[in-house]
């Protein structure tokens, strides 16, 4: 019987109740997964550089954060050669189409608008771990890549 590997998530979030609720939904949702939580861009680019390799599966990255945006993040994770096929997924509050096109033209895969319930945040982090990112760099076409649960 193989067991299958743990997965790692990043996720960059100010909101403290945010991130307390993601870790539950997340726990819920698979408990082998591990979790590195940044408060900011800052503190992701510092976890990136400590941590990194090996990458974590996924990176969640709220866009509106203090000292770094999640606009500047993904653009140096993208710019990193040790970083830049790590699977980000925009979660924010926002869900402005000029925001959601930024994003997608800066090289996110995906933009989760963040749910309202805790069974939607469930929802949507199942949809993330359940994608196979090593098979391909998955990103969906633009009218693919806005989710909102």
């Amino acid at each position: 019987m193989s067991t299958k590997p743990n997965k790692s998530i990043f996720l960059a979030d100010d909101d403290e109740d945010d991130c307390m609720l993601f870790e539950d939904a997340l726990r819920e949702v698979s408990t082998t997964t591990e979790l590195l939580t940044a408060n900011d861009g800052v503190e992701l680019m510092n976890l990136m550089e400590t941590t990194v390799p090996p990458p974590p599966d996924v990176i969640f990255l709220d866009l509106n954060m203090p000292r770094k945006n999640g606009f500047e993040c993904l653009e140096q994770i993208r710019k990193t050669k040790a970083w830049e096929h790590i699977p980000v997924v925009i979660f924010s509050t926002t869900g402005q189409e000029e925001m959601v096109r930024k994003v997608h033209e800066k090289g996110a895969n995906f933009f989760i608008r963040k749910p309202g319930s805790f069974l939607k945040l469930k929802q949507a982090i199942k949809q993330i771990l359940d994608i196979d990112w090593t098979k391909h760099s998955w990103k969906p076409a633009p009218e693919n890549f806005y989710c909102q649960y």
